[in-house]
């Protein structure tokens, strides 16, 4: 018996092998950092939900309403806004607590490392990488149409900010949507509270638009009548299923409540202020979602709403034409703290990748002044300026979903490892490898000499498992790691199958049923089996503890990723067919660079149950 000690790159597998994809890092917050490698500790629980309620309602509210209401749901748009909520809270609490155990720059990113592996983690921030960039340009070339209206139309607005086509090439250009991302940039160089208290200003005016179409609208109701609830076909003229099929759609309005993690390694009071800050920002956005959604649909007969306009719209059939600059204030706005939403965490993760050498230390640097990753943040920047300035990325929005819901459900996932199977080894560096080494000697002694007093105190009776000599973990202990990793592995692979058949409508009806019969067992089969046995002991201390606890687990995580999952498959096969072409040329990026400088690159792997020993025989830090 001695200390667990594992080379070759941290893990097994040698310098190319798979071992390199699941070594796995740990909680590098409960360590603290040089001065001018910390980022400034500013943010309150205030600040966390402006980003939050900022980054999550979008301009899409503005119009998404109409055409859900007219295809989906008709008056029930109410119920699918609650259903998307509820299923979009699901992946909150999974990432409040870990935002709690793990508070570092990196959000889903940091948590996979820590979790599941180096891989998947790799693959998580390339697809965030994705997500924010397009998902900024796409924002600040939808503000100048809407910008416009104030100016009369688009060919009242000034030279400097309207759209030109270059001949020849078909390109239309957008100098204000790179003038705004360049603005956004600016402030976010400025520093954290800086930016946090713009977002606050511009997202509480968005929030004001919004209450005053509840208020006004509400005040058109109750004095002309509700003419959209006064239906022949009643509430559900598309059935349950259009229900279901509405909420699916709406559930993309609740995207950008994650943004609020990312900020995690500058808040103040993180084990409080990130649950706090997560939860709020989200039931104020359903809240809204859903008070909107009963005023608009109440006033116009769903099939009569403007799929463009469904607001706007709304507001003139009852003589308020004069609203709609209120509503385009709200639009711009809106669009504006989402802007600022998208580019905020982005820095951050290549910030957090940076610190793990996969990508080059550069994106590292921490300003001393503002203490804030200024060279990520321009770069960020930059390239979003000039995507939003040249391309119409319009067709490429489903890409962002994509990253978004990758990043929901390994959240989940890592939720389950942490209750489960957590880490129970830890990387240090290899110039601790001596320290490892007379560590397990002294082991090995001081089990020795206990053997022999306790044989002489106990007689020839087996002492195998005794309290004091068993540090390591137990044999039933490795049995129970063992079958909950299967049975995790088990029902990921079956949440696949189910999701996959019941979203290919081409198939064969006997094959689609059958197959989703055969995911169905295996994810209940996992399901079952997880739900009975204990969870590890090792959650009570892993990480920072004290803060919030996700509930239901294992049921909760569970229906969070196959809810995702479910959304994944039906984004669509070009959205995937141009998400394959940026993931593989992140894996190749991982291959010629990222393995090869990865922080873990040879670190040596200890149980620990005796990381503090070693490192108390060492001046070292862990890796």
């Amino acid at each position: 018996m001695g200390v667990c000690l594992n080379m070759q790159n941290g893990v097994p597998g040698g310098k190319w092998g798979f071992g390199n994809l699941i070594r796995r890092k740990q909680v590098d917050s409960v360590h603290p950092r040089r001065e001018d490698h910390q980022l400034a500790k500013t943010l309150s629980v205030l600040d966390l939900i402006a980003i939050g309620v900022g980054s999550t309602i979008g301009a899409g509210v503005y119009i998404l309403i109409g055409t859900v209401a007219r295809e989906h749901t008709g008056p029930a748009l109410t119920i699918a806004f609650l259903i998307a909520g509820i299923a979009a809270s699901l992946s909150a609490f999974c990432y409040a607590e870990l935002a709690c155990r793990c508070p570092s720059a990196g959000s889903a990113y940091h948590y996979s490392y820590i979790c599941v592996g180096e891989g998947v983690a790799w693959l998580i921030g390339w697809a965030l990488i994705l997500e924010y960039t397009i998902g900024g340009s796409a924002v600040a070339r939808g503000i100048s149409p809407n910008l416009a209206l104030f100016f009369g139309g688009e060919d009242k607005l000034p030279a400097f900010l309207a759209r030109h086509t270059i001949s020849g090439l078909g390109i239309v250009v957008d100098p204000c949507a790179a003038l705004l991302v360049f603005i956004v940039t600016g402030l976010l160089c400025i520093g954290i509270k800086e930016s946090s208290v713009a977002q606050t200003i511009v997202t509480t005016v968005n929030v004001c638009a919004m209450i005053f179409i509840i208020i006004a609208g509400g005040y058109i109701g109750f004095k002309n009548g509700w003419a959209g609830y006064e239906l022949r076909n009643g509430y559900f003229p598309y059935g349950i299923n259009g229900v279901f099929a509405g909420s699916a759609t709406v559930f993309f309005s609740y995207i950008g409540f994650d943004s609020v993690t990312s900020t995690a390694e500058e808040v103040k009071n993180p084990q409080r202020d990130l649950p706090l800050g997560i939860g709020i920002a989200l039931s104020i956005c359903c809240i809204l979602y859903m008070l909107v959604s009963i005023v608009i649909v109440g006033l116009v007969p769903y099939y009569a709403l403007d799929p463009d306009t469904p607001i706007s719209s709304a507001f003139a059939s009852y003589g308020f034409e004069w609203a709609v600059y209120i509503i385009t204030g709200g639009a711009v706005t809106a669009l504006c703290a989402t802007l600022m939403g998208s580019i905020l965490p982005q820095p951050r993760i290549l910030m957090a990748m940076a610190r793990d050498g996969l990508l080059p230390s550069f994106f590292s640097d921490i300003n001393k002044h503002t203490q804030v990753p200024v060279k990520s943040t321009i770069v960020t920047g930059t390239f979003a300026a000039a995507l939003a300035f040249l391309m119409d990325v319009s067709q490429l929005s489903g890409m962002v979903s994509v990253g978004t819901l990758l990043a929901f459900t390994i959240v989940a996932v890592s939720i389950l490892v942490l209750r489960y199977v957590p880490p129970d080894k830890v990387p240090v560096s290899p110039s601790l490898q001596g320290s490892v080494g007379s560590v397990s000697l002294q082991f090995h002694t001081d089990i020795q000499e206990i053997e022999a007093n306790c044989q002489s105190l106990l007689g020839n009776r087996n002492i195998c498992g005794h309290p004091l000599i068993d540090k390591e973990i137990t044999h039933d202990e490795k049995k129970r790691r063992k079958i909950a990793a299967w049975n995790i592995t088990l029902l990921c692979i079956g949440n696949i199958i189910l999701a996959s058949a019941a979203s290919a409508n081409e198939l064969l009806s006997f094959l689609r049923i059958t197959l989703c019969c055969l995911g169905a067992i295996l994810l209940l089969c996992g399901l079952i089996v997880l739900a009975c046995i204990n969870q590890d002991n090792a959650r009570h201390t892993f990480g920072h503890t004290g803060g919030f606890l996700c509930p239901f687990v294992p049921f909760l995580p569970v229906a969070c990723i196959l809810i995702n999952t479910y959304l994944l498959i039906n984004l669509g096969t070009g959205t995937w067919i141009r998400v394959s072409i940026w993931l593989v040329i992140g894996v190749l990026v991982y291959i010629f660079y990222g393995r090869s400088h990865s922080s873990l690159r040879g670190a040596v792997y200890v149980s620990t149950a005796h990381t503090d020993e070693i490192c108390g025989n060492s001046s070292d830090h862990l890796a």
